[in-house]
């Protein structure tokens, strides 16, 4: 989530509301959202690293705010990012290494794994779905294509489920 907010930083400075309501905004229900106590921890952190400064603002008919804004670190830093590839494999996935795990243990049945993954994966495609088709909230290009993405991952997902429960079977 840092390099996500200061992304957002980049295009001006903001407060930890207004960065929260940016990521809503922007991704709709197609990616897991922050809450606001996680944002102000990264910031935190993140002010602490030198990549962003904050600076408090008086307002007249509400409690102070902190204005966020990014340094030349923190531009470095979200260039660096938009610059690099991302690799994260999928086996790393917290799914796969329960699979395996189990397999190699037997502390768990695989079969009863794969099942309760796959009604999982499919509850997620039905939000997502439903997401895609715009119902009950206006969503934005960027949503929908996140929430297409991430059901062309889960179908992927999916039928690799039912290959492994092939092969174990």
């Amino acid at each position: 989530m840092r390099l996500h907010l200061l992304a957002l930083l980049a295009g001006g400075p903001a407060h930890g509301y207004e960065l929260k309501q940016a990521l809503e905004k922007l991704l709709g229900g197609a990616y897991p959202q922050p809450n606001i106590g996680q944002i102000y921890v990264t910031l935190g952190r993140l002010e602490q690293a030198g990549l962003i400064e904050g600076k408090h603002v008086s307002q007249s008919d509400r409690p102070d705010k902190k204005i966020y804004e990014i340094t030349a670190a923190g531009r470095e830093a979200v260039d660096a990012w938009y610059e690099t590839p991302s690799e994260t494999p999928r086996v790393r996935d917290d799914f796969f290494m329960k699979l395996a795990l189990a397999h190699l243990t037997g502390a768990a049945d695989q079969i009863n794994l794969i099942n309760k993954q796959r009604r999982h994966y499919l509850t997620l495609m039905r939000a997502l779905s439903r997401l895609e088709r715009g119902d009950g909230e206006p969503t934005g290009r960027i949503a929908r294509l996140l929430a297409e993405g991430a059901s062309l991952h889960l179908q992927a997902d999916l039928d690799w489920l039912e290959r492994c429960q092939e092969e174990l079977e």
